[in-house]
């Protein structure tokens, strides 16, 4: 029961802050919320089958330009778009996942992080379909079925990327605490283990890649969106740093904690800009601090973000 607490009081907290924030400060709650469930999605290969990759912008930028691709040619409702693109990225992360399992470690790790440049490289190949490197701008929101167009406005966008967080946070806790999730729990702490026991575990890695591939295409969908455009950086190495390092730092195997990492992310990445052009140095030296102090100190994001 304390978990159903929390998550109603942290849902009804979320629910009244477009009321009482900025609307600047709204339209950086909503790009934290979507790198939340971005994080959240590569914590199900990190946290809990302990996959680490090095790709996972692949899923970001496909489900992006997916959904942009789709709503600009095909006109369709944004809710049934993004939900294609999702269906999409899936159907591309099978054959992924497929071939980056065959391999360990840190060969795992380089496999997706190949399949991410790969993709980076076919959007300057097909420039004539992807836009290379000026990407897909004027991505719209299209009106919803019956009618519905409600999150055409920040506030009800907003609420559109928080239905879908909260969605996918209840959907993973399902996943990770199910029969499932209990094998990935074996594969992360003894594999050899786990095999001997008749599991097939590199099924149990494909689906779980296959999920978390998922789960990172609705990010990249719900940011094409909200900024209305897609870019080749949504599939360069440096955004699977990111999402790393949010994972990383919010505490790997937790969901809550890749979530708060990517919040804490955006806004101290934005608060430091507005401060200084040597930004950089200082938040890599805040993420240094955090992996190296000799204390837990995530509990503090949320008194931080508010500061």
């Amino acid at each position: 029961m304390n978990w159903k607490v929390n998550f109603a009081v942290t849902a009804g907290a979320c629910v009244l802050l477009p009321f009482m924030v900025p609307q600047y400060s709204l339209t950086i709650l909503i790009e934290a919320l979507i790198f939340g469930l971005f994080a959240m999605s590569l914590d199900l290969m990190v946290g809990y089958c302990r996959l680490f990759s090095f790709g996972h912008a692949a899923a970001y930028g496909l489900g992006a330009y997916a959904a942009g691709l789709i709503l600009i040619h095909w006109k369709l409702p944004l809710p049934i778009g993004i939900a294609l693109a999702v269906g999409i990225t899936v159907l591309i992360a099978i054959p992924i996942a497929w071939i980056c399992t065959r391999s360990t470690g840190v060969s795992f790790a380089m496999l997706t992080l190949a399949f991410a440049q790969l993709g980076y490289a076919m959007l300057f190949r097909f420039r004539d379909f992807t836009g290379g490197s000026d990407g897909i701008a004027g991505i719209p929101r299209p009106p919803g079925p019956f009618g519905m167009d409600w999150f055409q406005a920040r506030n009800g966008y907003y609420f559109l990327v928080l239905g879908c967080l909260l969605g996918s946070y209840l959907l993973c806790r399902a996943i990770v605490r199910s029969p499932f999730g209990a094998v990935l729990a074996g594969i992360r702490e003894n594999e050899a283990k786990t095999v001997a026991l008749g599991y097939n575990t590199r099924a149990y890695k494909i689906t779980t890649v296959v999920l978390s591939y998922g789960f990172g295409g609705l990010a990249g969908a719900l940011y094409a969106g909200f900024a209305g455009y897609a870019s080749p950086e949504l599939f360069f190495w440096l955004t699977s740093g990111h999402v790393l390092v949010m994972v990383v730092v919010g505490g790997a195997g937790t969901l809550v904690g890749p979530i708060l990492g990517g919040v804490f992310f955006v806004f101290l990445e934005h608060q430091l800009s507005q401060v200084t052009d040597l930004w950089p140095l200082v938040f890599g030296s805040i993420f240094t601090f955090s992996s190296t102090a000799p204390f837990d100190w995530r509990g503090t994001y949320p008194i931080l973000i508010v500061l």
